[in-house]
C-alpha cells in the first residue's frame, strides 16, 4: 500500500513539475500572455498612427490647401506677389 501512494505522490509530483515548469506550462503562458498585452499596445499605437497618415493623404488628395500649407512651412514657398520675412531672435538679449 505505501508503494502504491508513494508512486501517486511520484505521479502527482511529475505532473506539477510539468504543469509549472514545462513546454507549454504556467511559466510559458504567463510569458505568452503578457507579450499579447505589449502587441495590442503596440497595434494600437500603430493603428492611430495609420489613421493619421491615411488622413494626411485623403488631404493632401483631396485639398489644395493642405499641398499649399507643406509648401509653405517645409520648403518656405510663397506665392507671386508674396513677401517672406524671417525674423531670427539675437542671442545677446
Amino acid at each position: 500500500m505505501r508503494l502504491f501512494i508513494l508512486s501517486l505522490f511520484a505521479l502527482l509530483v511529475m505532473f506539477q513539475y510539468d504543469f509549472w515548469f514545462g513546454k507549454n506550462g504556467y511559466l510559458d503562458y504567463q510569458d505568452i500572455k503578457a507579450e499579447i498585452i505589449q502587441r495590442k499596445q503596440e497595434n494600437k499605437k500603430l493603428s492611430q498612427r495609420n489613421q493619421t497618415i491615411f488622413a494626411e493623404i485623403q488631404d493632401l488628395k483631396n485639398g489644395i490647401e493642405a499641398i499649399e500649407e507643406r509648401a509653405r512651412m517645409e520648403h518656405e514657398m510663397i506665392k507671386q506677389n508674396e513677401v517672406f520675412y524671417r525674423i531670427v531672435k539675437n542671442k545677446n538679449r
